[in-house]
């Protein structure tokens, strides 16, 4: 069952979902409901201001049993107040979204992208369209452009749409106490953790 925008609004204002931001004047869940975008079954999300690209110099492949192939291959930019992150046709890059968000045990959280986007040919996630139990942080977008124009987009515009379902029961093993939760706590675009994965993980 998907929430309803009044049933958004309550998980928020009573803390069982929370939304933070940086802004001062979003300090409060009131705040928040206030301010954000939620729509009859959806809220939107922000985009963030710093986003990171592979650097297709160093590396030939990026390879799972190579962490370096990731980590040391990507060159992060942080976009001034007010001025566009351009993506080229047919680049890939990660951002990530302004607001935190921590999700309880019991609700699952769908990430979407805009329609309006969309019809610019700009994709927000290729697979990761999903925000488990338990999880906690900012959401990283895996961003490209399907357009054979570039496309210009401005930290603060929102980006992505996130719906939240409810579960049959709360998870046994939320995502904040399972082994190995690679992306707890994220704040800026994370790269691919593949490589630690059982079955890539060094012995």
């Amino acid at each position: 069952m998907i929430l309803s925008d009044r049933d958004i609004r309550k998980a928020i204002e009573s803390g069982h979902v929370k939304i933070e931001s940086d802004q001062p004047d979003l300090s409060t869940p009131e705040q928040v409901t206030a301010f954000m975008h939620i729509h009859a079954s959806s809220m939107d999300l922000r985009l963030g201001s710093t986003f990171k690209l592979y650097e297709h110099s160093k590396f030939a492949v990026l390879d799972p049993k190579k962490p370096e192939s990731f980590a040391g291959n990507m060159r992060i930019i942080t976009v001034p107040d007010g001025d566009p992150f351009i993506v080229q046709p047919g680049e890939f890059v990660l951002g990530v979204t302004m607001e935190k968000i921590t999700v309880p045990d019991d609700l699952v959280v769908r990430v979407e992208g805009r329609s309006s986007l969309g019809r610019l040919g700009i994709i927000v996630h290729s697979t990761a369209g999903f925000v488990d139990p338990g999880f906690s942080g900012t959401i990283t977008l895996e961003i490209s452009n399907l357009n054979r124009l570039p496309v210009a987009l401005y930290p603060g515009m929102r980006v992505c749409q996130l719906a939240f379902e409810i579960m049959s029961s709360p998870a046994e093993t939320p995502y904040n106490v399972k082994p190995n939760s690679k992306y707890q706590g994220q704040v800026l675009p994370e790269e691919s953790r593949l490589s630690v994965d059982p079955e890539f993980a060094r012995k």
